[in-house]
């Protein structure tokens, strides 16, 4: 599963200088596993994490955060967010109604 996401990350990217596309893997409570590739673009325009969640890959794009990095709804039509502090990480649900966000998996931690 780790090539998978590294390679639908890397699709749009290909042939385009500018990328760095950096593949992680988690491991949250309960044990669940959480892939994600984070896609950096060099020139400024912006940064996202892929985030393979319930099934699915999910674009986020990064947020204005006080502290880690924040992926976030409404990126494509998810209300999902994923909030990294160095090699922690955390999934939330963001109720687009009222704005409250609930945790999903926490205590994701990088492996290596």
């Amino acid at each position: 599963m780790k090539g998978l996401v590294a390679a639908f990350a890397l699709a749009p990217c290909a042939g385009h200088a500018g990328f760095d596309v950096l593949p992680m893997r988690y491991i949250c409570d309960r044990g669940a596993e959480v892939q994600a590739a984070y896609v950096n673009d060099t020139s400024g325009l912006g940064s996202a994490a892929i985030v393979f969640v319930e099934g699915r890959m999910v674009t986020l794009w990064v947020e204005e955060s006080a502290s880690g990095a924040r992926y976030g709804w409404p990126s494509d039509g998810s209300h999902y967010v994923w909030w990294t502090k160095g090699e922690a990480a955390t999934l939330l649900w963001h109720n687009g109604e009222n704005g409250e966000e609930t945790v999903l998996l926490a205590e994701c931690k990088v492996q290596g």
